[in-house]
C-alpha cells in the first residue's frame, strides 16, 4: 500500500467518507502529521513513528494505534468500545465520536513522546 490518499482513492465512496473522517480529525488534532507506512499499511507518522492507519476490513473498520496499551486505555473512558490488542473496530453505519478519535490520538502521543509508557499495562 502506499500513503494515506493513495489508500483512500481505493475505498468505495460511503467507506471512503467514514475512514476519511477518522483521518480527518487526526489531521485536525495534530496538522504537521507525515503520511507513510507501517506494517504494510497507509499511516500516519508523528515524529517518524507511526501514529495511526484506519483501514476497511471485511467485517469492519478497523483503527490501529500501533499499540497495545492504547485500545485498552481508551477503553477505560470509552463504554462498549470493541477493542483487541493492537485494534479498535467499528461498523460503517456506527462510527467512532470524535473524542474517541482524539483520544487515541492523544493516548498514542503520549507513548511516542514518552515510551516508557509502552511497557505499562
Amino acid at each position: 500500500m502506499g500513503t494515506v490518499d493513495d489508500y483512500l482513492d481505493q475505498l468505495a465512496p460511503a467507506n471512503r467518507a467514514v475512514v476519511e473522517h477518522v483521518y480527518d480529525v487526526v489531521r485536525a488534532a495534530l496538522p504537521d502529521l507525515e503520511q507513510g507506512t507501517s506494517y504494510g499499511m497507509p499511516a500516519l507518522l508523528h515524529r517518524g513513528k507511526a501514529l495511526i492507519s484506519v483501514m476497511r476490513t471485511k467485517k469492519h473498520i478497523g483503527v490501529y494505534p500501533y499499540s497495545g496499551r492504547v485500545p485498552a486505555v481508551v477503553a477505560e473512558s470509552v463504554p462498549d468500545l470493541d477493542y483487541d490488542k493492537g485494534t479498535i473496530r467499528f461498523q460503517p453505519d456506527a462510527p467512532l465520536a470524535d473524542d474517541t478519535i482524539r483520544a487515541i490520538v492523544a493516548a498514542r502521543v503520549a507513548e511516542i513522546e514518552t515510551p516508557s509508557l509502552r511497557g505499562t499495562r
